[in-house]
């Protein structure tokens, strides 16, 4: 509403000013030492056509605390009303890329999916869903997400399936019924203790059982590591070591790495899909050409670089040309792309997948939260 009256009492001064305004976020949630920019395409549908000039970051790329990630330019009134929404976009999104990021980095190479969709208004599930695929989920549960994604869905097998049939019959309905290219996950927590749940669906399944999932009530986990321990010995001593174990239920990025050593897939729900939003923050920095900032933040235009040689990356005065590394000396360059132009959009948007791809690259070679490397 305060962006509404400001319109009033601008069209009535007579006044439209070209502005420039940055979006950044001048910390990061929890201990979170970088973030996923995500949001983007939806950000951008809701820019273009008004007259304003976009530069930002790609969608998928690593950022770091003070970093502008946008850069909106252009006559005030053609876009102050939209900060809140243009916000909301990029802040929900962000959060959940980067949950899911650190999810993926904590599994240390296994599968990890996104399982949060009745943890959200069912409206904005694909959006959830699509920023938690990009930050490196492996798959998404909801049909309607995967759609958007271009991916095919994924999903095991529900505890209503088994206290509707009965666990035996349950496993072997499944085999039976549901398309052979689908994996067959039995679930095995529903009435007994995991272990021998897990022996008996090896033994009801044979061959075409390739894991088994656990999603142990919080108040049956006691030890989850040791539980996790005695259902791979017993598949191992009878023959089932090639049998996997999925684990859900309750699963964040700490619990994943405490679980590495004998879980080989993770399913995970509220951790990701209710992450924190990063706060991101829209401030004007320039007003008709001249610098102005409220207090606390920087005036002026800024240049975000990058140094292409050896990583380094920092902000300077846009007044300056971009120079050299101050690390290693090579040519930086600017890491914000044009992407609104006069009102339309320039480039392409990349699918999902090559998204995806990009921020399993970078959060590689990222500060590692977990201390998997040096």
């Amino acid at each position: 509403m305060y962006f509404r009256r400001g319109e009033a009492v601008l069209k009535g001064e007579g006044e439209n000013p070209q502005v420039v305004a940055e979006i950044r976020a001048s910390t990061l949630p929890v201990d979170w030492g970088w973030g996923v920019f995500a949001g983007l395409e939806e950000a951008l549908w809701l820019l273009e056509g008004r007259g304003v000039e976009v530069h930002a970051l790609p969608e998928g790329s690593v950022f770091f605390p003070e970093e502008p990630v946008m850069v909106v330019s252009g006559p005030y009134l053609d876009f102050g009303a939209l900060e809140t929404a243009l916000l909301g976009l990029l802040c929900q999104a962000s959060g959940v890329a980067t949950s899911a990021a650190r999810c993926k980095l904590a599994a240390a190479g296994r599968p990890v999916y996104s399982f949060g969709a009745r943890r959200m208004h069912p409206a904005i599930a694909p959006m959830i869903e699509r920023a938690a695929f990009i930050g490196g989920c492996d798959g998404v549960a909801v049909v309607k997400s995967a759609e958007l994604v271009g991916e095919e869905p994924v999903g095991t097998m529900a505890h209503s399936l088994i206290l509707l049939l009965g666990e035996e019959r349950a496993w072997r309905a499944f085999d039976r019924v549901i398309d052979p290219k689908v994996p067959r996950v039995a679930l095995v927590d529903t009435f007994r203790d995991e272990k021998f749940a897990a022996v008996s669906a090896a033994l009801a399944m044979g061959r075409s059982l390739d894991a088994v999932r656990l999603d142990t009530p919080a108040s049956r986990r006691g030890d989850f590591v040791a539980l996790l321990r005695e259902v791979r010995w017993e598949l191992d001593e009878r023959g089932f070591g090639v049998v996997k174990i999925f684990v859900s239920g309750g699963i964040d990025e700490g619990k994943i790495v405490a679980l590495n050593r004998y879980a080989d897939a993770y399913g995970v729900g509220t951790a990701i899909s209710n992450a924190p939003v990063v706060d991101f923050a829209l401030d004007i920095v320039e007003v008709d050409g001249e610098p102005r900032a409220k207090r606390g933040k920087l005036s002026g235009r800024k240049h975000l670089w990058g140094c292409p040689e050896c990583g380094n990356r920092g902000i300077a005065s846009a007044r300056a040309k971009l120079g050299h590394c101050p690390r290693c000396g090579h040519k930086v360059r600017s890491l914000l792309d044009a992407r609104i132009s006069h009102g339309s959009r320039r480039g392409s948007d990349p699918s999902p997948q090559v998204i995806r791809d990009s921020v399993l690259l970078q959060i590689a070679a990222a500060p590692d939260p977990f201390g998997h490397r040096e």
